[in-house]
């Protein structure tokens, strides 16, 4: 007898493409496995026979292949409709089971992985009775009808770990062995497949060029369903440049465009501990911390950089990580609208310096990657020439601006604020970052243009545009929550103290004068300090966390913050998503100490943040990444009442003993300003 074999079954709805795919599956993994294929339309006895034929599957094919033994088994003579010879299939380190009913729920507890195939009806007929011709055509509503049966007693592909939308165009096998390659039941029988994430060859090409990256954005990207721009807006605004070099500058130096598109890319959505990976036409279905899939496939170095490449970003996964993650560090799991992170894999994308004037293209080697660079290579010349127009009109000074509402009025917020202050009185937290949202509904919003305007109103090192379907992210976050560098540096960046901007160059002053001597924000700020301290010592070297710079305020177009820096060196093997679950969610938004304070604000904000408040960036296949604090944060997500465009925006502020409830209130109005305004909202009485 041999070990039990991994057991992969195919099923789906009758011209789904069910065969094509695991004949093609099945030579893809005999590159590295041996293989055992068996098809469930050899077993059906006749017409009317596939339940019975189900029966005879599980108990004559199933059970002795899942225990490492021969299966004999009888055949269906088709012509004659009456049983036909025995055969035998024999047990191999994979087998594949393809047919109606192939993951039925007899089979189930004898499979490792089910994939489903799914296909337009119409589509599904046509290619059923090409390929059978006339012999099927007579029985077609029979066999369907028997089909529709079968899935009404047992929805089959809520089962599915991967789904597959097979358009019979060649792309179904290699996508969806991407897609199983992600299963953890599969994860010890694919480590060859596995290893090929490893293999990886970087393709990159050095432009001297300046392009308006809206317009490259626009030109590469617009029909792009899932697409990001991490986009250091602060620079390219003109506040910082040669001979007026901002602290915020060496945050502002690189731009990052990329798409899912390509042999490589994916993308991943993330909601209440299931992760659901998308890889062309295949999606897969992960159950688990998120944190834990992230370590799966990042922290290990599969790429290097080109030679003199100054960025850390090399490819890899971008998007951004939702408050709502803390469930699994440490916090209690509150559901949100939002998915709780949203991630595509870039194979290919643009880094453009903004202080050499240059821009990179970067390529995974794939056969596609070649037009792409051609492609690029265009759009950066016509980008770089265009003048800086980016052909998107922006609303009407006069347009009908959103009327935002919010979770609390003025006076529930201060009495959140009494209540954030009692629990401090009562030693269970120094510090809470008491936050709320404003949420409206409008009929319709242009969410690039909409970026475009909070970019130029407000613009900031770490902004950013985020597309996932019909959810958008639009950020001008000046704050990084986490860097750390292929080489393992780290360094987090937090902002606490925040003081409206003046028109007035004196009444600005006096602003700026005002926050840098105003105890309350420091002790604020020292408090965070000393709470990310504590949270990058868990993963780096002793003695090497230092506090580079304290309580300095760095000034943007709308606001003054206090701005603080803490360096250190991750210990050498550590596992870097761990390392940044242990800093998540950024302290500078829960408060200290974190976990306890973070059941405080959970009872208090009563509802979840969702995006805000979490992370934007990067992990490159280098071993880096990037990641700001999503604040300054505009969400836009299709869905809302009679088809409208729901929009939310999170603000909040950190809650100390003596705090001064108006001045809270004030503080998030200060802050709500640059997207309200740029909207042409108010905030609500």
């Amino acid at each position: 007898m041999t070990p039990a074999p991994v057991i992969i079954a195919i099923d789906g709805r009758s011209g789904a493409g069910k065969t094509t795919l695991a004949i093609e599956l099945a030579a893809t993994l005999r590159n590295h496995h041996k293989v055992s294929l068996f098809h469930l339309e050899d077993i059906y006895p006749g017409w009317d026979g596939l339940s019975a034929g189900i029966e005879r599957y599980v108990t004559t094919v199933l059970a002795p292949l899942s225990r490492g033994e021969a299966a004999t088994w009888v055949s269906w003579d088709w012509e004659n409709h009456h049983d036909g010879d025995p055969r035998v299939t024999l047990p191999a380190e994979i087998v594949i089971v393809e047919g109606v009913g192939a993951a039925a729920a007899a089979a189930r507890p004898h499979l490792d992985a089910v994939i489903w195939a799914d296909a337009p009806d119409g589509e599904r007929r046509t290619r059923a009775l090409a390929r059978d011709g006339e012999t099927y055509e007579p029985f077609w509503d029979q066999w369907a009808g028997q089909e529709a049966e079968l899935l009404a007693a047992d929805d089959i592909p809520q089962y599915a770990h991967v789904r597959v939308l097979n358009r019979a165009d060649g792309t179904a096998p290699a996508d969806a062995l991407q897609a199983l390659t992600y299963l953890p039941a599969l994860t010890t029988a694919l480590v060859p497949e596995l290893s090929s994430r490893r293999g990886l060859r970087l393709l990159s090409e050095r432009i001297e060029a300046s392009p308006d990256p809206a317009i490259l954005f626009q030109a590469l990207y617009a029909t792009s369903g899932n697409a990001v721009w991490l986009d250091s807006s602060l620079r390219l605004a003109g506040t910082a440049g040669p001979g007026k070099e901002t602290p915020a500058a060496e945050r502002s130096r690189f731009s990052i465009l990329a798409d899912d598109g390509g042999t490589f890319g994916q993308s991943v959505l993330h909601s209440s501990g299931v992760t659901r990976i998308t890889a062309g036409c295949a999606t897969a279905n992960v159950s688990g911390p998120f944190f834990r899939w992230l370590e799966t496939v990042w922290g290990r170095k599969a790429v290097r950089g080109p030679e003199d490449y100054p960025c850390d970003f090399a490819l890899g996964w971008l998007g951004y990580l939702g408050y709502e993650l803390k469930r699994e560090t440490g916090g209690h799991d509150i559901p949100s609208d939002a998915p709780d992170a949203g991630l595509i894999f870039a194979g290919r994308g643009v880094v453009l310096d903004h202080t050499d004037n240059t821009v990179w293209l970067l390529a995974l080697d794939a056969p596609d990657a070649a037009a792409w660079l051609d492609r690029a290579r265009e759009a950066v010349a016509a980008a770089a020439e265009s003048g800086g127009s980016t052909g998107v009109v922006l609303p009407a000074a006069n347009a009908a601006a959103p009327t935002f509402a919010g979770r609390d009025t003025e006076t529930s917020y201060k009495r959140k604020i009494a209540e954030a202050q009692h629990q401090i009185a009562e030693g269970n937290s120094y510090e809470v970052c008491l936050t709320t949202t404003l949420a409206a509904e409008v009929p319709a919003l242009d969410p690039w243009a909409a970026y475009l305007a909070l970019r130029r109103r407000n613009p900031a090192p770490f902004a950013s545009y985020l597309r996932f379907g019909g959810l958008t992210v639009a950020s001008t976050s000046p704050e990084r929550f986490l860097r750390i560098a292929s080489d393992g540096g780290m360094r987090a960046e937090p902002i606490k103290g925040t003081r409206r901007r003046a028109a007035d160059p004196d009444a600005d002053a006096a602003l700026r004068e005002d926050l840098a001597t105003s105890l309350k924000d420091r002790a604020e700020n020292i408090m965070i300090v000393d709470l990310l301290r504590n949270d990058l010592s868990h993963f780096a070297e002793p003695g090497s966390v230092t506090v580079s710079r304290l309580c300095e305020i760095e000034s943007y177009a709308t606001v003054h913050q206090l701005v603080s820096t803490i360096d250190a060196v991750l210990l050498p093997g550590s596992p870097r998503a761990e390392a940044v679950a242990a800093c998540f969610p950024a302290g500078s938004m829960t408060g200290a100490p974190k976990i306890s304070t973070m059941a405080i604000l959970d009872g208090l904000e009563e509802g979840p943040r969702g995006v805000y408040s979490g992370a934007i960036g990067y992990f490159s296949l280098n071993g880096a990444t990037d990641l700001a604090v999503a604040i300054r944060t505009l969400v836009m997500q299709d869905g809302g009442e009679g088809g409208k465009v729901r929009l939310s925006l999170g603000v909040g502020g950190a809650i100390t003993a003596d705090s001064v409830p108006q001045d809270e209130y004030e503080e998030i109005r200060t802050k709500a300003y640059g997207v309200l305004s740029t909207l042409g909202s108010a905030f609500p009485d």
